[in-house]
Formats: structure tokens, sequence, C-alpha cells
């Protein structure tokens, strides 16, 4: 769901269709949790900003002993049992259960005393899940940033128990205690709020702009568009931007390229989807090719395709061509609901229904 191939609201109604809510809550508040993260990030986007800036300073201003630390844990040789084939694992197959995902960041921040942002950004290079809100807010949280003063502490009991004992650290290798991690308050913002639906008087030719945050375009509100084109071309520098590996560029630019060959399936619509240079300058050449005089998507959440939507914004504005953002209204009902904690926030959903 991370690059909603699938709904939230799909996969919630499957699982409830299926089995009763005392069965599936779990696995729905699962659902819930992603949808949470990025809601509480939609109204702290400089969570993420700090983060971007903090890694390039962070890993320049490593010391001598941090920086070999820091080889060893990327490497997978830090002699930590189940963390190093954790490390390996991530990067052979750009993926880690939840639960590792937590011993891993623990083991991370208060055993080896590494930045948690350089934890996050490794992660955020190899994840093919990887989604900006849950990672980074996830890190945030078991460095006891996200809630403060609540920290994640890896036991060396536990990973032995949940991994029926493949993986048994000595306890003494892992720190037995948190340490403090403090930052100034993140300012509260209010969350942008969808454009209202263009009129059929003011329609004329419009063309759709697929993204990777919102590949199921066919579904939803925008199904019963009519649109001229569609573009979902690939930024190249977008992988070396983000910090990914080239598995997730890759793995991204792939279901990219999915998504839009079923959106052009959908809507009889012409598609455009090579790799750019430049994106906005791009989308601009292409509005202008098929006479566009609006140009409709998903608006990306905050983050790196969020960057490129507002470059994009400001060339077709400079073009003289509209653009009109909308918001999926699974995000617009729950998103305002995110201000506090995940629970206040799941009691919000279960009183709604």
């Amino acid at each position: 769901m991370q690059k909603r191939l699938l709904l939230e609201e799909e996969v919630v109604a499957a699982a409830r269709a299926r089995w009763s809510f005392e069965a599936v809550e779990k696995f729905v508040q699962e659902i819930y949790w992603r949808t949470y993260w990025k809601g509480w990030l939609e109204h702290r986007p400089e969570a993420w900003s700090r983060w971007v800036q903090a890694v390039p300073r962070l890993r320049d201003s490593l010391s001598a002993g941090q920086r070999s630390t820091l080889e060893a844990a990327l490497a997978g040789r830090t002699g930590i049992a189940g963390f190093d084939d954790w490390a390996q694992e991530l990067v052979a197959t750009g993926y880690l259960h939840n639960h590792v995902r937590m011993w891993f960041a623990s083991i991370w921040i208060f055993t080896l005393k590494l930045p948690w942002e350089l934890g996050a950004a490794f992660f955020y290079e190899h994840l093919l899940d990887g989604d900006v809100a849950s990672n980074t807010l996830s890190w945030r949280w078991v460095a006891g940033l996200q809630t403060p003063g609540k920290t994640y502490v890896a036991r060396a009991d536990n990973i032995a128990h949940y991994t029926n004992d493949r993986h048994v650290p000595q306890a003494g290798q892992l720190a037995g205690a948190a340490f403090p991690i403090t930052e100034p308050a993140l300012p509260k913002i209010a969350p942008w709020t969808e454009d209202p639906l263009w009129s059929k008087a003011e329609e004329g030719r419009a063309g759709l702009w697929v993204h990777p945050e919102d590949l199921a375009v066919e579904r939803g509100e925008l199904s019963g568009g009519k649109f001229v084109a569609i573009n979902a071309t690939w930024p190249k520098p977008m992988a070396k931007k983000a910090g990914w590996s080239d598995a997730v560029a890759n793995w991204t630019q792939a279901v990219l390229h999915d998504g839009a060959s079923r959106a052009g399936a959908h809507f009889g619509a012409d598609v455009s989807a090579e790799a750019s240079d430049e994106l906005a300058a791009t989308l601009v050449d292409w509005a202008q090719k098929h006479q566009l005089k609006r140009v409709v998507a998903y608006r990306p959440f905050v983050g790196p395709w969020l960057a490129e939507a507002l470059a994009i914004e400001s060339a077709l504005a400079q073009a003289g061509i509209a653009i009109t953002w909308r918001r999926r209204p699974w995000d617009t009902r729950l998103f305002p609901h995110a201000t506090r904690g995940y629970f206040p926030f799941w009691e919000k959903v279960t009183a709604a229904g």
C-alpha cells in the first residue's frame, strides 16, 4: 500500500468482510497506523525537512570511531547476533519484518550509539516499501522523540523468543537502557486541503499526472474523469536526491509503469512514460503538445515527490496551464485526527465506525 497499488479501504473492507472485527482488529490497526503516520507528518512537515538536512551533516561530522562503527553496521559486521543478519537481509531483499525493524533501530541507536537519522537513511535507501512518514517517524519513536520520553529498548531474550532462538544475541552486548535524545519542538501547521473539483464549464482538455504515491488512479473519484493524455515520466535525478538504492529506484520505476499502463487502459488515453532529466519542464512540454487546459493529480504527501509536485505546479502556472490537486476521501477524513498520539486517533476512528 505504500505506493497505493492497493487502497487502504479496500484492504480493510476485504478483511472485515471475511472475519469478525475482533479477529482482525490488530491487522486493521496496522493499516490505520500508516494513515496516522502520514497524517501526523502533514501536520508537522519539519520532522521530514530536519531529517533531510541532518543526514549529510551527521555523515560529515562522525568521529573516526563512529565512522568505523557505521561501516560495520551497514555491512553487517558488528558481531551482534541478529543485527548483522538483518543488515545484510535488508540490502539483499529490500525488506525487514516490522518487529525486526524496531529491534534493529534500537540496537543502532542505543547499543551502537549511532545517530538515528543515519539509520533511517539506511532503511530509506533499501526498503522497497519505504515510506517517508512511516520510516522517519518510526525511527523517531524508537529514539524517544515521537512520544517524548518513550523509547524502545531491544532485549536479547525478546529477540531470542520471537525468532525461535534463530537469533540469540548476548545480553551483555545490548544496551540495557536508553539515553535521552532531545530536539526543539516541532511547529505544527494546518495541513493542505484539496482543490475543488473543476466544473464542466472549465474542464476543457485535461491531462492526468501519475506518480508513485498513488498508483490506483483508475479507482476512486478520478476514475470517471475524461483525460486525453496521461503522464508518468520518471525523473532521472530522483533516486540520487531521495537517497535510494538502485533496487528501490528500479522497483519504483517498474510499479510506476504498471500504474500508468492500467490508467491508460482505463481512460483510453495516450500515456507518456519516458525518463527525463527535468520533470517539471517535461510536463509543461507534454501539456502544451496535447493542448491541455488543465493537469489533474493526487497531491503527493510530504517527501521528495511533493517537492517535484510543487516544481510542476510553478512551471505549469508560468505556462498558463491550470493544475488541480486532489486528496482521497480516506485521507481527508482521517488526517485531521492525527494530531496527537495514535490511540486518540484510533478512538476517533472506532467512534466513527
